[in-house]
């Protein structure tokens, strides 16, 4: 018997609530079957099986919010008896009632759950624009403006704001948490890792002008974007300097099972998630952008799953939308770094003795300094550099 325990999906979350099982006791298993949602703070998590067997028995119903590594659910492996007791249950646990089935059920974000009970709508009636054909809360507003155009203008409209403070826009109570959340885990990160910081500034000019040649030459639907770079020569970098590629746990250093690379993703209405897109080392640039662009994609719908939340090695932060030269980022805990890119800009340039005018980019490294000594890190940096040219011969 395997126990499926609540699992932590960042250094930030603490406890989750179910949301809802996807499958049902009796039901086979494989490694990578999403088989239940888990809402935290930082939206609905679809969660991950990494075992194969049978569902033997659930432990916790919907609805009830659990602590990081309590036990879910039991499975079942071949030849065992069912009802056996796991490893580490010091007593039988009663089980609940079996879930219903996943389609009884249609599939919402917690917030259009919330936003379809407030304003009296049977999900079952709504069509899902979301990843997968998850309902929305846009999707829940516009079937009740479709049937009561009245009766939702009332609904949405703001109560009076009391004379003593602001009205809670919608959405601030998990954003509040999110915040809350966050706070935490980056208050945890400059307390306890001695953050070592580097920089360097690149010529980005061959690497953008490949760039260019090459989205010149795709549908607009499928143009790479300089952050697909960014990513990919991150996760080249890692191979080459593996030191910056892992955890950093109460036994030391452990190096990361792949090059999972963490995207800092900002969420519409506020808040910040990060999940990993895996393996980017061995991926083509066309592959990562497709991956990220999906990843951001159900990150704001709310759709992600356990493995992206948990599993990234490292992580990257881009604001150069934005208009920011540098940035210097706090380590996710239990990573050991994560690297920055600023805006891409005009500057001159010494070019084989000559000034030029050159593309150039800010990247910065934060690195945990009890896994990596300056010049680790320093090599890392350089490392992303020569990615970063090796980007046109790819």
């Amino acid at each position: 018997m395997i126990e499926f325990r609540m699992p932590a999906l960042g250094a930030d979350m603490e406890a989750g609530t179910l949301i809802e099982w996807l499958k049902k006791p009796g039901d086979t298993v494989a490694r990578g079957d999403i088989i239940a949602i888990v809402d935290t703070e930082k939206g609905a998590i679809e969660i991950e099986v990494f075992d194969d067997g049978v569902l033997d028995r659930v432990l916790v119903g919907p609805g009830q919010k659990t602590p990081v590594g309590t036990v879910l659910a039991v499975i079942r492996q071949s030849g065992e008896p069912a009802g056996a007791p796991a490893p580490a249950e010091a007593s039988p646990a009663a089980s609940v009632a079996p879930p219903e089935p996943a389609a009884a059920r249609p599939r919402a974000s917690p917030a259009a759950r919330k936003a379809a009970e407030q304003l009296h709508v049977d999900l079952a009636s709504v069509a899902g624009s979301g990843p997968g054909g998850a309902i929305t809360v846009g999707d829940v507003e516009r079937a009740t403006r479709a049937e009561h155009p009245i009766d939702v203008e009332r609904a949405t409209r703001a109560e009076p704001v009391p004379a003593r403070g602001p009205a809670v826009p919608a959405g601030a109570d998990r954003l509040s948490a999110m915040r809350g959340a966050m706070a935490a885990a980056m208050a945890r990160s400059k307390r306890e890792i001695p953050h070592l910081y580097l920089s360097t500034t690149v010529d980005l000019t061959q690497a953008l002008t490949w760039l260019r040649a090459e989205n010149e030459r795709r549908p607009v639907t499928e143009r790479l974007l300089p952050v697909v770079l960014f990513i990919k020569a991150v996760a080249r970098a890692c191979a080459e300097v593996p030191a910056v590629n892992g955890f950093w746990t109460d036994h030391g250093f452990a190096h990361g099972s792949g090059v999972h690379v963490g995207c800092a993703i900002a969420l519409r209405g506020g808040g910040l998630v990060a999940p990993a897109l895996h393996d980017v080392d061995r991926k083509s640039h066309d592959v990562v952008g497709r991956e990220l662009g999906d990843l951001v994609k159900r990150a704001r719908a709310g759709t992600l799953r356990s493995s992206e939340m948990s599993d990234a090695t490292i992580t990257v932060t881009n604001l150069g939308d934005l208009g920011v030269d540098a940035a210097y980022a706090i380590i996710y805990p239990p990573q050991v770094a994560i690297v920055g890119f600023g805006r891409s800009v005009e500057r001159p340039w010494v070019v084989d003795g000559r000034i030029e005018p050159r593309s150039v980019v800010t990247i910065s490294v934060s690195a945990d300094h009890r896994a990596v000594d300056g010049r680790g890190a320093g090599s890392f940096l350089t490392a992303v550099e020569r990615a970063l040219g090796a980007a046109v011969q790819s």
